[in-house]
């Protein structure tokens, strides 16, 4: 950037002048080659060339400078112009001959090549064409200006311009005048050069793939930039009288060995990036006391942290993470008044985390994950901080969760996860009006999550991560209710956007999330990582249907929990969800066949749970394999071997038991009269509320009977089996253990059938030891008591069962109100419905009346 050039250009604009008509005719013809575009810049732009008329002297204009003797145009500051468009070689810049300095940087060219004819302007000291969408190859000719001072020409687009070793070396021979040379990004692709102006005092060559080892020389100059190549070695170590040197940047080389000496006792040093290397050997004490920035990140540095780097009065970033360093934390770190960035995560620090650090006014970064530190975390933080991240994962932090940080008003990231912290869960950390990223996982934490009563609570969050904790209780909805942001699908704009601020890539926010079945470390999180991980805790009830209105959501984890019920439908409404785990948990009924529009699933996990039916077919879903639904018996169709059915949609045989021809036929004859039974009773046989529906009027084919014996499988497999689920029974083996579908149901214990037609027509599971949530079941006698169904509702289906002669509810945890519903079975003989918990079934007097009035009892 040419800063001098624009103070120059504020003291001229009033000087009198008379600007030769030609060059204002150039001048005006350039600029109308161009149309004006304010986005042509993410950086900035400026209108003041709109003011450009011939009405007036063109010495006048603003970003124009004249010679103050002759009104020749000299100085052409076109810097953020917002000028787009194709650059051709025939431009009428070529005609303004007198040039010394043009400034065409941060506007868009378009893809134009840098022409040829810049290297005729042979009066120019100072070029720059940096980030204006020049691509090719940097002309040969420009090493043909020997008087130019300043070079700048580097690019956005890594390694959209090319220079050439041959052209680079020939740049540095003929100009021998440089003092900066600015080609960011430019593919180079050479041996470090040897040799340098001797005026050179800046040199700005990072991503421009040089090789080789550091020459000594390059160690003279005031600022020197040579991060993200492949040089190789140590530097030098016997560097001999750089005073001069103020900012070092090697950063993302294969350079090892020690930091020597010099560079520690160099005077006014204040910028040294030395991140990504090999450096090995101690940090030691610096004899500047001007640092600035301090990036010694991923090395393999050892020992403590020097103490003078805790004495600086102007060190703003301080990153030494991902080494070795040993020792404590002294409290002296919090005399670094300047300081915004503190990141000494992955080392081996120890101790306890300094009480003052909360107090630091100006820190926005607190980063000191996968130490060693352990305590409690007593650091107050007070109403002043300015805290936007902090991450102490990975650590032996214990006690509660602390209380100041609801004073951390601008957090956005708060990763505690991996320590032993023992507390309930913070909702008061959804008072945080910006906070986006929060993890806990893996502490001691546990209770229920209890609902919010704030509207905005953790309105901002993108990512949460309450896995592996000791958390109880139903799936917090009015949470989810609360995720604001996650219900906004993020547009993909084409380039990379972060949650949280990346300091000017001084600093990245790592976080360990687990998505697509994998531990990951995300080195920044982008916006679209919207993650839910509620896993290895100890939910239980339903999946709230809520969850499909977060139709942001990328990552939704819940397993290793205790859920039942259904996958709710809603779910189909995640449009760009990539990965969904369900696994090990007590979900049952069919999978929707909805989840098949999910057209971004890359991975599902349903393992170790209780669904049935048919697997649903086809996009996303033909690409996952078995161990999607590993642990799930009643599960048929693609990838499982076994199949739902054939062609014509029979459900084919699920036991061994072999038919004879005679079977077969009367199997055959009797397939077209139950084509529209098939419609229900194909895959949707046995639903999420493992309906058994028994008819006892006509003569069944024997395929009918295998899925009734199937249905029954899944309706005991719903239950866990609990010796002690009823006080009365005493210690009864329960004989639903011997159901065996390799046997004929009619010889199971519990299951009586029609001598005559062989179907089932009674179910007798008193006192057999069933355990859990109850949703539904219908035949002709059905006896439930004395088991435990952990307050369930009555279902008003009961009511559709118009076959039912005898129920009994007795003694099984059921809860509230007796449905009227009830009093539609007009057929029932035999009622019986009691509870131990007083008050705990409630029938109401009208319901009552309604019940005798309907129904004929034996009483």
């Amino acid at each position: 950037m040419l800063y001098p050039f624009l103070c120059q250009l504020a003291f001229s604009s009033s000087l009198p002048h008379l600007c030769p008509e030609d060059q204002a005719h150039a001048l005006l013809q350039f600029k109308h080659m161009f149309t004006f575009n304010p986005n042509a810049s993410d950086d900035c732009y400026d209108t003041r060339t709109l003011s450009w008329s011939m009405s007036t002297d063109c010495c006048s204009w603003d970003r124009v400078l004249c010679d103050e003797t002759t009104g020749q145009v000299i100085e052409l500051d076109l810097y953020c112009s917002g000028l787009q468009g194709k650059f051709y070689s025939n431009s009428s810049l070529f005609q303004l001959s007198n040039l010394k300095r043009v400034d065409l940087s941060h506007n868009d060219f378009s893809g134009s090549l840098i022409s040829p004819k810049f290297g005729e302007l042979s009066s120019l000291t100072h070029l720059d064409l940096s980030h204006s969408g020049f691509t090719g190859v940097i002309p040969a000719e420009i090493s043909h200006l020997n008087k130019l001072y300043f070079l700048y020409i580097s690019t956005v687009d890594p390694y959209g311009l090319r220079l050439g070793p041959y052209n680079f070396e020939l740049l540095l021979k003929n100009l021998t005048q440089l003092r900066e040379i600015y080609l960011d990004s430019v593919n180079i692709s050479s041996i470090i050069p040897l040799n340098f102006s001797s005026y050179l005092t800046y040199l700005w060559l990072r991503r421009t793939q040089l090789r080789g080892v550091l020459p000594e020389r390059v160690f003279h100059l005031s600022y020197l930039s040579l991060s993200s190549n492949s040089l190789t070695g140590p530097i030098p170590s016997n560097v001999s009288g750089p005073q001069n040197l103020q900012r070092l940047y090697l950063s993302s080389n294969y350079l090892n060995g020690t930091i020597p000496s010099w560079i520690f006792s160099l005077p006014s040093l204040s910028d040294l990036y030395l991140r990504s290397n090999s450096f090995s050997g101690k940090i030691h004490e610096f004899k500047s006391k001007t640092l600035f920035y301090v990036s010694l990140k991923q090395n393999q540095l050892q020992g403590p942290i020097p103490k003078s780097l805790l004495d600086q009065q102007e060190l703003y970033y301080l990153i030494l993470s991902q080494n070795n360093l040993s020792g404590q934390i002294a409290s002296t770190v919090c005399n670094l008044k300047t300081l915004r960035v503190l990141d000494l995560g992955s080392n081996h620090l120890n101790g306890t985390i300094p009480h003052c650090l909360g107090e630091m006014s100006g820190l926005k970064v607190l980063d000191l994950n996968n130490n060693r530190l352990s305590g409690t975390i007593n650091t107050t933080f007070n109403t002043e901080n300015q805290l936007r991240i902090i991450n102490l994962y990975g650590n032996k932090l214990k006690g509660k969760v602390p209380p100041s940080l609801i004073n951390c008003r601008y957090l956005e990231f708060l990763d505690l996860g991996n320590n032993e912290l023992n507390d309930t869960f913070p909702s008061w950390l959804g008072g945080l009006p910006y906070l986006r990223i929060l993890s806990l996982r893996s502490n001691k934490l546990h209770g229920p999550i209890k609902d919010s009563r704030t509207n905005n609570s953790f309105a901002q969050i993108r990512v949460i991560d309450l896995s592996s904790n000791g958390f109880s209780g139903k799936l917090p909805v009015s949470l989810f209710e609360n995720f604001q942001a996650m219900k906004i699908i993020g547009e993909n704009s084409g380039t990379r956007e972060y949650i949280v601020d990346d300091y000017s890539g001084s600093y990245a926010n790592t976080l360990i999330v687990t998505t697509k079945g994998l531990d990951l470390e995300l080195p920044r999180v982008l916006t679209t990582n919207i993650i839910i991980n509620l896993s290895r805790n100890r939910f239980e009830g339903y999946l709230p249907s809520i969850i499909g209105d977060l139709v942001g959501l990328r990552t939704l984890n819940l397993s290793h929990n205790g859920l039942e019920g259904i996958i709710p439908a809603s779910l189909q409404h995640l449009s760009v969800l990539e990965s969904l785990d369900l696994s090990s948990n007590k979900i049952g009924g069919e999978i929707p066949q909805q989840l098949v529009s999910l057209t971004s699933l890359e991975v599902l996990n349903l393992s170790h749970n209780h669904f049935v039916g048919c697997i649903p077919q086809g996009k996303q879903f033909d690409t996952f394999d078995n161990s999607s639904y590993l642990g799930n018996d009643w599960l048929c169709g693609f990838p499982l071997s076994n199949d739902c059915g054939g062609d014509d949609g029979v459900p084919q045989a699920t036991t061994p038991v072999e038919l004879d021809d005679e079977e077969e036929e009367e199997e055959e004859g009797d397939l077209i009269s139950w084509q529209a039974v098939l419609m229900g009773f194909g895959c949707g046989l046995v639903i999420g509320l493992s309906i058994i529906y028994i008819m006892l009027s006509t003569h069944y084919p024997i395929w009918f009977s295998r899925m009734v014996a199937l249905g029954l499988m899944q309706f005991k497999h719903m239950f866990t089996i609990n010796r002690n689920a009823s006080d009365y029974c005493g210690p009864r083996k329960p004989r639903t253990l011997s159901w065996n579908k390799s046997t004929d149901c009619c010889s199971w214990d519990r299951v009586q059938c029609d001598k005559t037609t062989g179907q089932e027509i009674e179910l007798d599971l008193a006192c057999s030891g069933l355990q859990d949530k109850f949703q539904l079941s219908s035949l002709k006698w059905l006896d439930l008591s004395y088991n435990d169904f952990f307050g369930s509702l009555i279902s008003p289906k009961f009511g559709e069962l118009s076959s039912l002669t005898h129920l009994n509810l007795s003694r099984s945890g059921f809860t509230d109100v007796i449905s009227t519903e009830i009093s539609n079975l007009s057929k029932l003989q035999v009622l019986r419905i009691r509870t131990d918990d007083l008050y705990g079934l409630r029938l109401g007097p009208y319901n009552f009346e309604l019940l005798l009035k309907n129904l004929t009892l034996t009483l």
